[in-house]
């Protein structure tokens, strides 16, 4: 590969083998920043620029294999060089650093389990099925444990989005607000409201596991007094209520439009008139291949589930409307893959 040819040339017209071999050894790529966590290198920079030499003896490694996997990263725009010395970029202390309170490098734990990279080394026979090989629903089988592994490694990841979604809820509202979280996992998202929202009580409906997590993160914000746990399936426990509204964060994309439709019925008719939902999801252009994070999410879903997609806006709101919703926004989340779906039970 000629490292002067940028991945994505071919674009412009330009024939680019560079691009071929890029996408042929993109797993180098994942199994370099997992070792690089591992092994604490982004912790050991955090103590200051080193060399080799130094961050071999800081992590209890070999100098040679840690200059080869520093210089690597360093190419991948992760670290910087200056002379001998390896440092952070911006990048790599905000996100990288367990220092950091935007770390967000335990949420390799959850994207790298086998459960999701097993597919993708069965992919061909994926794609001629339509649908996973994992057993059952795939990743949404019942009480599934990697849902466990997600409310503990992707808090950090899907913690910032909270306050833009938080805003986008509560926008127009003031005083009490009942708010079911569907899926709620980690629970930040609930959570997050019940902060910006002191007469705000939350219901967290996930599998009792997962809702443990998403207790003790309630309790760690101070707001456990107004959050309780509903364990069991969102298809099957009575929801309660009515509502002022709902959450559906990352939810819709594991299952198929018929499906979601029947669950968005179910959600109106647990809101209360001139209740909302809000729905967070990857959300594609109509041409379904851009912007790239967004569309490529839907690779994802072939892979891991039975008939979940990434949905464009008009897919999304043709659920809600079939459901009965009277009027539906959408609010793109800025510096993020994900856009914020409001449907209004008006």
């Amino acid at each position: 590969m000629q490292p002067g040819l940028h991945p994505n040339a071919s674009a412009t017209g330009i024939p680019n083998p560079a691009l071929v071999f890029e996408l042929f050894n993109s797993y180098q790529k994942t199994e370099a920043m997992r070792a690089a966590i591992d092994l604490g290198v982004f912790r050991a920079l955090g103590e200051g620029p080193a060399s080799a030499l130094e961050l071999a003896a800081r992590c209890s490694a070999s100098e040679r294999g840690m200059r080869m996997l520093c210089d690597f990263l360093t190419i991948m725009t992760v670290l910087e060089k200056h002379g001998g010395e390896y440092r952070h970029t911006a990048t790599s202390a905000l996100f990288l650093d367990p220092r950091s309170p935007a770390c967000v490098a335990k949420s390799m734990n959850f994207l790298c389990l086998p459960d999701f990279r097993r597919p993708f080394e069965n992919l061909a026979e994926i794609v001629k099925n339509g649908r996973t090989i994992l057993p059952g629903e795939g990743t949404v089988e019942p009480d599934n444990p990697v849902w466990v592994e997600f409310a503990h490694s992707m808090a950090p990841m899907m913690g910032a989005l909270a306050g833009p979604l938080g805003g986008i809820v509560l926008e127009g509202w003031s005083g009490p607000m009942d708010v079911l979280d569907i899926a709620a996992g980690h629970g930040l998202f609930g959570i997050e409201i019940a902060k910006q929202n002191s007469a705000a009580r939350i219901v967290a409906l996930d599998w009792p596991k997962v809702l443990e997590v998403a207790q003790a993160n309630a309790e760690k914000a101070g707001v456990a007094d107004r959050f309780s746990r509903l364990p069991g399936s969102a298809f099957e426990v009575d929801y309660g209520g009515p509502y002022d509204a709902v959450l559906l964060t990352n939810f819709l994309h594991h299952f198929d439009p018929a499906v979601n439709t029947a669950l968005m019925e179910k959600v109106r008719a647990s809101l209360k008139p001139g209740g909302r939902a809000a729905i967070l999801e990857f959300v594609p252009n109509e041409d379904r291949v851009t912007p790239p994070m967004a569309a490529a999410f839907s690779l994802i879903m072939l892979a891991t589930t039975k008939s979940g997609d990434a949905y464009t806006l008009r897919e999304l709101t043709s659920m809600c409307t079939d459901a009965g919703f009277a009027r539906v926004t959408s609010h793109p989340v800025p510096m993020s893959p994900h856009t914020v779906v409001m449907a209004y039970n008006e």
